[in-house]
Order: C-alpha cells, then sequence, then structure tokens
C-alpha cells in the first residue's frame, strides 16, 4: 500500500497546505461583512453622508467582480502560487492603509487595492486546490473552503461590532492584518509551487479583451447598485453600455491571439451549467440577505438584534455543512450532489412561498435552514464538478469565471430580487426564486455532462 502510505505521510503538509488556502478565501468575505457593520460608525467619523460612505464597500466589490477574471488567468501564466503570495500581500498591506486613513477619499481609494488582493485571493486559493490536494479529496478541500467563506460572512458583523466599540473604526481594517500575516506565511512553506505557462504553449496575457472586461462588469455592476433602489437614466445608460461591452468584447476575443477567454470554451455543455446554476443560486441566495431583515422586522415585529440572530443562522449552517457536503461529493459525485442541492433550495423556497406570515419565526427560520445547508451542498459539488475537468493551464482563469459567475448573481439579486420584494412581499420574491431554481435545474440536467467525466478541458486528447 505503498500510495496510501504516502498520502499518510502527507497529511500535515496537507492540512497545513489547506489551512493556507482556507484563511486565503476566509479573510475576503470577512472584508466585505465586517465593513457594513462599521458604516454609521464611518459616517460619524469622517461628516459622511450614507451615499458616501457606501462607497467603503461598493469600491471592494467592485473591485474584486471586474478584477477577478484578469488576475485568475495571470495566476496561470505567472505561477499560482507566486500571484497568491502577492495576493495576500496586497490585501494585508491594503487593510493597514484603509485602518490609517485620515479622510473618506483615501480610505475608498484603498478599499479597492484591498479588492484587488481579495481577488487574486478568491480566484487563485480554489485554483491551487488542483494541484495541492489529490483528485479524491477535491470535494472536501472544496468543502473546507465553503465553510471558510460562510464563516466569514456570519463573523463579520459580530467581530466588527465587538471590535469597533473596544478600539474604534480602524480596528476592522487592522484585524486583517496578523491573520494576513498567518496566511502568508502558510503558503509560502507548504504550497506547492505551480508552474507557469511556457511561451512556447501560446499563451499570454489579453490587456485589451481584460480591460474590456472589467469595464464591461463595472457598468453591469454599478447599473445595479446605485440609485438605491430607484432605476432611473443613468441605470438604464449602465446597462446599454454593459450591454455594448459584452457585444465589443466578444468580438476582441475572436480575433485576439491570445484570448482571455476562448468563445469556444463556452461550447463545454458542463462548464456552461456549471457557470449559469453559480449565478442563479447566488441570486436566490442573496434575497434571504436582502430580503430577510426586512420581513423579519416589518412583517414579524422582530428588534434589531433579533434580527441579527435570525440571519445569521443562514451563514451558520452553511459554515458547518460545507465540509461534510465535500466528502459527500467525494463518495457520490459531483453531479447527483448539484442536482439534490438545487432540489432542496427550491423546495425552501417553495415553503417560504406558501407558509404562512402567522406561523412566525419558524415558518421563515425553517425553510431557510434547509435552503442554506442545500446551498452549501450546491457550491462544494458545484465548483468540484466545473474543476475537475479544467486542465492545469486554465485553472485560475475558470476559477475566477466560477467567482464571476458567484458575484453577479448577487449584484443581481439585490437589484432584481430586492426589487420584488418590495413589489410583491416575501412570497411573491420566492415564488420567483423557487421558478429561478427550476430553471438552474434544468440546465444542470439538460447541459451538465453524466458521473463520467472528460478529459481535462484545454488539453489534447
Amino acid at each position: 500500500m505503498p500510495q496510501a502510505k504516502d498520502l499518510q505521510q502527507a497529511g500535515p503538509v496537507m492540512s497545513w497546505t489547506l489551512a493556507g488556502l482556507a484563511l486565503s478565501i476566509l479573510l475576503p468575505s470577512l472584508g466585505t461583512s465586517i465593513a457594513n457593520i462599521g458604516l454609521p460608525t464611518l459616517m460619524e467619523a469622517f461628516g459622511a453622508s450614507f451615499q458616501a460612505v457606501q462607497w467603503v464597500v461598493l469600491a471592494y466589490l467592485l473591485a474584486i467582480t471586474t478584477l477577478i477574471v484578469g488576475v485568475g488567468r495571470l495566476g496561470d501564466l505567472l505561477g499560482r502560487r507566486r500571484l497568491l503570495l502577492a495576493g495576500i500581500a496586497v490585501f494585508t498591506v491594503a487593510s493597514a492603509l484603509c485602518g490609517l486613513a485620515p479622510a473618506l477619499p483615501l480610505l475608498i481609494a484603498m478599499r479597492a487595492v484591498q479588492g484587488l488582493g481579495a481577488a487574486i485571493m478568491m480566484a487563485l486559493a480554489m485554483a491551487c486546490v488542483g494541484e495541492a490536494i489529490p483528485r479524491e479529496r477535491t470535494g472536501s478541500a472544496m468543502g473546507v473552503l465553503g465553510s471558510m467563506s460562510a464563516i466569514g460572512t456570519a463573523l463579520g458583523p459580530a467581530l466588527g461590532g465587538v471590535l469597533i466599540a473596544a478600539a474604534g473604526w480602524p480596528a476592522i481594517f487592522l484585524i486583517n492584518l496578523p491573520l494576513g500575516a498567518l496566511a502568508f506565511v502558510l503558503v509560502y512553506r507548504h504550497l506547492p509551487a505551480s508552474a507557469p505557462a511556457a511561451p512556447k504553449d501560446g499563451t499570454g496575457f489579453d490587456v485589451p479583451g481584460t480591460v474590456l472586461l472589467a469595464a464591461t462588469l463595472a457598468a453591469y455592476a454599478l447599473a445595479l447598485t446605485i440609485g438605491r433602489g430607484h432605476f432611473g437614466s443613468l441605470n438604464l445608460a449602465l446597462l446599454a453600455g454593459a450591454a455594448l461591452g459584452v457585444a465589443l468584447f466578444l468580438r476582441v476575443e475572436a480575433r485576439a491571439a491570445f484570448p482571455l477567454i476562448r468563445p469556444g470554451m463556452f461550447g463545454d455543455a458542463s462548464l456552461r451549467a456549471g457557470l449559469l446554476s453559480s449565478a442563479l443560486v447566488a441570486t436566490v441566495l442573496m434575497a434571504t440577505l436582502v430580503v430577510g431583515p426586512f420581513h423579519l422586522s416589518s412583517a414579524l415585529g422582530l428588534n434589531a438584534a433579533a434580527v441579527g440572530l435570525v440571519i445569521s443562522m443562514g451563514p451558520l449552517v452553511a459554515a458547518l455543512t460545507a465540509a461534510p457536503a465535500g466528502r459527500l461529493v467525494d463518495r457520490l459525485g459531483a453531479r447527483p450532489m448539484s442536482l439534490l442541492g438545487l432540489a432542496g433550495i427550491g423546495g425552501a423556497c417553495v415553503l417560504l412561498a406558501v407558509l404562512p406570515t402567522q406561523l412566525g419565526v419558524a415558518a421563515y427560520l425553517g425553510p431557510i435552514v434547509i435552503l442554506t445547508a442545500s446551498y452549501a451542498l450546491f457550491q462544494t459539488a458545484n465548483n468540484t464538478g466545473v474543476m475537475a475537468g479544467i486542465a492545469p493551464a486554465q485553472r485560475g482563469l475558470v476559477s475566477g469565471m466560477l467567482n464571476l459567475s458567484r458575484n453577479l448573481g448577487l449584484i443581481t439579486g439585490t437589484s432584481a430580487l430586492g426589487a420584488v420584494f418590495a413589489a410583491g412581499g416575501l412570497h411573491i420574491t420566492f415564488a420567483v426564486a423557487a421558478a429561478l431554481i427550476g430553471l438552474a435545474l434544468a440546465i444542470t440536467t439538460l447541459l451538465r455532462s453524466p458521473a463520467g467525466r472528460p478529459a481535462p478541458r484545454g488539453e489534447a486528447p
């Protein structure tokens, strides 16, 4: 049993490697949720309006959304370990500068730089799983990364409140310094180096395509976030600009010598299914975070503390179930677990759409527990299934595309399902959400390859 013995001996090293990758996922999630809790304090500290301080959050999210595909591809070309270390360093230094910022414009600028580091960490941590973790344990590793993302989301509000009360708003950024340093040391010491793509392989970095994609994504994200729920002429102009950007991007990529995203990649039905399903599920998940607080406070009459406790149950359930979900994916396969996760999310949405408000908190919290546990299963299975068929030279790019599909879903969910809730209430919102999950089920059933995976995409047969 030499292979089993070798794997056992490599166990401690592998655990430290996974710990470094897990921290690289935890910190970007924490960077999003911990800043939200600090916005009222920042308004007082800088004497600014809400519209001004909200850019502390928006600058970070826009940087991640617009850059994540490009930095994923750059990692494929330069070496994923090298760029991941650079991303951790950028994130950590930018966090220090955020905490020391004397004025709001500088803080917003440093948050954008922090978002660059976060984009690198999110794109490359997942991509590094394929080369650092044995294939038979990929699902478990993806489950651990999913747990870290959920823990970061759940931990942010509580930790941020404690830090602000104890040491003021700079502490919500300075907390990243020891955590970032630890992540850097773990990745530096334990993650094996990845060979960059060789120029003779016909690879290069597509600067025009990267800039055009970033501008297109920025236009789309701004169209759905500015205006505080009022969709006006500026939003329409930005959406039109995003649509034009998509057309130009496809035209540029079709003619590029080394395209950022080869249009032919989307001929792969499994990749299309994974990306589309990820975006649809993220759209629905965001409804629980955006719609939930309003329903709990206005319809059920809960106070702020009770609302926070109920809302935190979703990320907590996801954190507890992601790792076991990974083990299920390893044993039973990615595709059936993706379908099971989608079925659970869809069933929970139906319950939220039909259960009467008179049943109280239980009628909301019960389905939410089902939904978030099913989301953890789907996310782990979907990420595992997509990344399993990717050639090593494209792992960073496709990991970035997966994260991008999720971010676009979160942005779309905030705007679109928030508008549905404002117009029709909770039951209509989750009826629409159930229809979206039905679409994701159809896509996964019809497009994704059965259990037998093809040869890694991007490699010659």
